[in-house]
């Protein structure tokens, strides 16, 4: 077989290169279109269900040698960047800059979108209410610390609604500004971020204190200013504030993950997802409980979590929220929740939406 010179190898790239410019652009063309259809049906530019689809054939039609995971990271930048000829979008969520919920943030929207940090949880939501920000991403539950309250007690009041859930896997990092470990007095970082990593620290930092914090990025701003002291947070947090990476991989548990939620208008023409997430609350009486969830079992509904919430101002009174598979739209789903209603004293559909894979 003739060898190929490498002049020749890179005359064909660039001719593929050629190639795969004009075939993004008339993509792009073809998404204005699609978005000016959407604006003319009262539909929204952001539409989680069909990116969903997008990513799912490409991992059908993928032959290599590029991985698909590869692939989808590609494909964000192209779906974001068709979006925003659609619409440009604001996205407000839990900052500083590089804390865990702007990387999820970003793995969802990808670069073509403007981030908008907030200080709070309350913020979010309100950035997005006020109509300042067209979508926000807040955490929800970790996999090992479980939920996040501040997050439930505004699902309960929002008009808003879940759009999609973004599961992310969490690496976290011991990070300084060039003090080496043994010198190392105090660690700052997010509250869940310390207990994540309590039985690192008891073993390798036994005598330094510990400081919660509001984010892990802004644990990587203060241990910037702290000679002395050290933050937990992600790789890209150290290198946003320029921080040296001491150890990594200090979670205490590789399956360590954050469930991140989207939240927005649902807008005219939404469709449902494959997974509902509601919040309901019963009579405080024997077999309460037990009749809502009868609704679910003899239709065989999955239900893939449920949690009790005690009811602020009422003591030892509880709501539940309850994530199951399928949608609203479905007739069997539809009967089941209009039976629910009737046997509970609150009932709140937070919203249906894809169901969300982790991301790497």
């Amino acid at each position: 077989m003739k060898n190929t010179s490498l002049r020749e190898l890179r005359r064909r790239v660039q001719d593929m290169d050629r190639k795969l410019t004009s075939l993004l652009n008339e993509r792009a063309r073809i998404a204005v279109e699609i978005g000016m259809v959407k604006t003319a049906e009262g539909g929204t530019v952001y539409d989680p269900h069909q990116e969903r689809r997008v990513y799912e054939q490409i991992g059908t039609i993928n032959e290599g040698p590029l991985p698909e995971s590869s692939l989808r990271h590609i494909f964000r930048e192209i779906i974001s960047a068709s979006r925003s000829l659609q619409q440009p979008l604001t996205i407000a969520y839990l900052g500083p800059e590089a804390s865990f919920s702007h990387l999820a943030a970003q793995s969802h929207f990808g670069g073509s979108v403007s981030f908008s940090a907030q200080p709070s949880i309350n913020d979010v939501f309100d950035r997005v209410e006020r109509g300042q920000a067209h979508y926000g991403v807040v955490p929800v539950e970790n996999s090992l610390e479980g939920r996040v309250n501040l997050t439930l007690d505004r699902l309960l009041t929002t008009p808003l609604k879940i759009r999609a859930e973004i599961i992310l896997p969490i690496r976290h990092c011991l990070m300084a500004a060039g003090i080496l470990r043994d010198r190392i007095l105090r660690v700052y970082s997010h509250p869940q971020a310390l207990a994540q990593c309590q039985i690192w620290l008891r073993k390798h930092l036994p005598d330094c204190s510990l400081h919660a914090v509001e984010s892990t990025a802004f644990a990587a701003q203060t241990a910037r200013k702290d000679p002395e002291g050290a933050a937990i947070g992600s790789r890209e947090a150290a290198a946003m504030y320029e921080l040296k990476v001491i150890d990594e991989g200090i979670e205490d548990h590789s399956s360590n993950a954050t469930r991140f939620l989207v939240i927005g208008d649902e807008g005219a023409g939404y469709i449902g997802g494959e997974k509902t997430s509601i919040v309901f609350g019963t009579r405080h009486e024997p077999g309460a409980l037990h009749r809502a969830l009868e609704s679910f079992a003899k239709r065989c509904i999955n239900l893939v979590r449920i949690e009790s919430y005690p009811l602020k101002g009422s003591l030892w009174e509880y709501l539940f929220f309850v994530d199951f598979t399928g949608s609203e739209d479905d007739e069997r789903i539809g009967q089941c929740l209009t039976e629910l209603r009737e046997r509970t004293t609150f009932y709140r559909h937070l919203g249906s939406y894809p169901q969300g894979a982790a991301r790497q």
